[in-house]
């Protein structure tokens, strides 16, 4: 009987373990460009990031910077500070996976592995296989 709840025990804290594990990625994030900070974030199970701060926020005109590269011609007034870029992740135990990056600068959505190692998250956008990518390296924002 000891020996069961010993297990049970055993089970329940290596589950807390690892979400803890899967929420070290929480926080703020500069992108690779130093132009870009990224807040992430859980919902439900999974992670999410936007777009909380950029080096130049406004045009030339003064007004914010929009999502002008939208591939949805709807979305293309839409400011790009407070933008989801990061969507969907799950954590296995090592690996952010089946999200997506949106990349605002062509419009475009990959899909996206993320792994933490860390102060530094390494992003690995790509079409179809990972092997055909690209990979960046962003730096946790010390508070």
């Amino acid at each position: 009987m000891k020996h069961s709840l010993a297990i049970i025990l055993l089970m329940i804290f290596s589950i807390s373990l690892r979400a803890q594990n899967g929420d070290a990625i929480l926080g703020k994030w500069l992108d690779h460009t130093g132009d870009g900070q990224i807040m992430i974030y859980k919902r439900g199970t999974k992670y999410f990031g936007k777009l909380s701060w950029i080096k130049e926020p406004n045009e030339k005109n003064g007004k914010p910077k929009t999502d002008k590269n939208n591939g949805h011609p709807e979305l293309r007034n839409s400011p790009l500070v407070g933008l989801e870029i990061l969507k969907d992740f799950s954590f296995d135990g090592k690996t952010y996976e089946g999200g997506t990056v949106y990349d605002p600068q062509n419009g475009k959505t990959y899909s996206c592995e993320m792994t933490l190692k860390g102060d530094a998250l390494k992003m690995r956008g790509y079409i179809g296989v990972s092997l055909f990518g690209r990979t960046e390296v962003w730096s946790r924002v010390k508070e």
